[in-house]
């Protein structure tokens, strides 16, 4: 069949949270402790960690890339290798669980806009460009991602937000991208966003962006965004959040085979409360696996947070699959075992071939696009449908009476939102 996916070797792997000083770790680099974190990672069967640099740490000064901040990324990316695991990267760093990390070159007396001021967008292509360049020999480096959640920075509810228009966020994005490609040329090179550019009216960032720009689209699913507030932990809806992402993102994608990277994704306490947090990673990973050109799986995170650790949200210490002293924890046998299965196996879902239509006003620019945010008409409707079985794929309003597009796809029922009761 024209729509049949291309199968795909499945990638299992986590986010590296390192389990002494955090990402402050690069700080007080200690590599006999980045191994036995690594070991205890590849004790789980993983295939992949990605890893987060800090920016300010790494380009201290816009002209000033460590070098030794560089030997040391090197570093971990060889001994991950030593363990079987390859290494993506992220650039920068920018911000993570609840901080953020901005260089003081583009902050109070230095305040510069992160997307639009030539010097400080010339800084960040030559730091990712760096980065990248300093892998590229690395057969295990699998590629640069541009940051972690960057367009937080760009509009509200960030309390100090550099705010661009779409144009201003495209153009950056793609000036990123080519640094990294010119750094490590051929590696899969991506960018990554939180929900606000999938579900925020009027945010910069879209999802045009996430489906189109880069090697890949990475989707990271967190139900502490109102899903497991409102539907409940073991909801359909909960459970199917991550894969609702996979699918939404496709409706967008030009390739219909373009691979969809589940970059993050986490059982957070208490929403999902600890005794659940193995049966709700087996679901969503279920679940998520139950979409065609799934690249693969990355748990957030691998170690939990030291309570040592002052101001951090409470649901951040414990996310990890494994304690801070590195014993896994019930979510990360259930990952095991799902890597353990699929494992030399080639992933061939079936076809989604009933497609729910999405009308946010537009593709580009997609004014409407909260309808398909918790809560939302689109969002419950298709929500409605998984939980019914019918494994439904998302077109777009614009492309929903387009043969050759529904062929592409193997799509050959359309749905409409007030067909779904």
């Amino acid at each position: 069949m024209h729509g049949a996916p291309a199968p795909r070797p499945l990638r299992f792997g986590v986010n590296y949270t390192p389990t002494r000083g955090w990402f402050h770790h690069w700080l007080d680099f200690d590599l006999d402790a980045v191994g036995a974190d690594l070991d205890s990672i590849a004790s789980l069967g993983l295939d992949h960690v990605r890893v987060f640099p800090l920016w300010p740490v790494f380009q201290p000064n816009r002209t000033l890339i460590r070098p030794r901040a560089v030997e040391q990324l090197v570093a971990l990316a060889d001994a991950a290798a030593a363990r079987g695991l390859d290494v993506a990267v992220d650039g920068l760093q920018g911000h993570l669980s609840s901080f953020d990390f901005l260089p003081a070159w583009t902050r109070t007396w230095h305040r510069r806009g992160l997307f639009t001021d030539p010097d400080v967008v010339a800084g960040q292509r030559e730091y990712l460009r760096t980065l990248a360049a300093a892998l590229a020999d690395r057969p295990n480096f699998l590629g640069m991602t541009v940051g972690n959640e960057v367009n937080q920075f760009s509009d509200d509810p960030h309390p100090d937000p550099d705010r661009i228009t779409r144009e201003q966020a495209g153009r950056w994005l793609e000036l990123m991208l080519a640094a990294c490609e010119e750094g490590a040329p051929g590696g899969l090179h991506l960018h990554a966003a939180h929900d606000d550019a999938w579900y925020r009216d009027g945010h910069p960032f879209t999802v045009a962006q996430a489906a189109r720009l880069g090697g890949a689209t990475a989707v990271h699913s967190w139900v502490f965004n109102g899903t497991a507030q409102r539907y409940g932990a073991g909801a359909p809806a909960t459970e199917h959040h991550a894969a609702y992402l996979v699918e939404l993102s496709k409706a967008w994608a030009v390739d219909p085979r373009r691979p969809v990277w589940l970059q993050e994704v986490g059982a957070p306490a208490p929403l999902v409360p600890p005794q659940d947090a193995a049966r709700f990673t087996e679901a969503t990973v279920a679940n998520a696996l139950d979409c065609p050109d799934l690249w693969g799986v990355t748990w957030w995170c691998s170690h939990d947070v030291s309570r040592e650790l002052a101001d951090f949200p409470e649901l951040e210490y414990g996310l990890g699959l494994l304690t801070n002293d590195r014993r896994p924890k019930p979510a990360a046998a259930a990952l095991a075992r799902i890597a353990a299965r699929w494992r030399g196996r080639t992933h061939r879902p079936a076809v989604r071939s009933t497609a729910l239509v999405v009308d946010v006003g537009g593709a580009e620019e997609a004014p409407r696009r909260s309808v398909c945010a918790p809560g939302g008409a689109f969002f419950e409707a298709w929500a409605s449908l998984a939980a019914d079985g019918a494994r439904p794929a998302v077109v777009l309003a614009e492309r929903a009476g387009d043969p050759a597009h529904l062929s592409a796809r193997g799509i050959t029922t359309v749905l409409r939102v007030g067909d779904v009761t």
